[in-house]
């Protein structure tokens, strides 16, 4: 059985960092994309970044580019997002999602398997 278990969330002030951890266990495979995601309260879920295990190619939203970085340690079986410069609208719940055959990393239906999630809060 497939598992992600997040953790890193917490609360930091605007302009500070965070970084996410997310690991994955029960089943790893090169053809795996593993996303970020976010929702805000009253928000719709957002992909905010995502990575391919087999070629290392990442996704961003343009929300987060140049301030997120997500990497992998496949030895670990683990994704990271580290999060630089955070905002008060990065507030959010982050959630990890495993994928195959992942054609569009933004898309949430893409994923098969989710984690229980982790609480970011950003304060001015």
């Amino acid at each position: 059985q497939v598992q992600l278990v997040e953790s890193g969330g917490g609360s930091v002030q605007a302009g500070g960092s965070l970084r996410l951890s997310c690991v994955v266990s029960g089943y790893t495979s090169t053809r795996n994309c593993v996303a970020w995601f976010r929702q805000a309260p009253r928000k719709e879920r957002e992909a905010v970044a995502a990575i391919y295990a087999g070629d290392g190619r990442t996704y961003y939203a343009d929300s987060v580019k140049g301030r997120f970085t997500v990497s992998q340690d496949n030895e670990k079986n683990s994704v990271y997002l580290q999060m630089n410069r955070l905002k008060p609208e990065d507030t959010a719940m982050y959630y990890c999602a495993s994928g195959e055959y992942v054609a569009d990393a933004a898309v949430a239906n893409e994923y098969s398997y989710w984690g229980q999630g982790t609480q970011v809060t950003v304060s001015t």
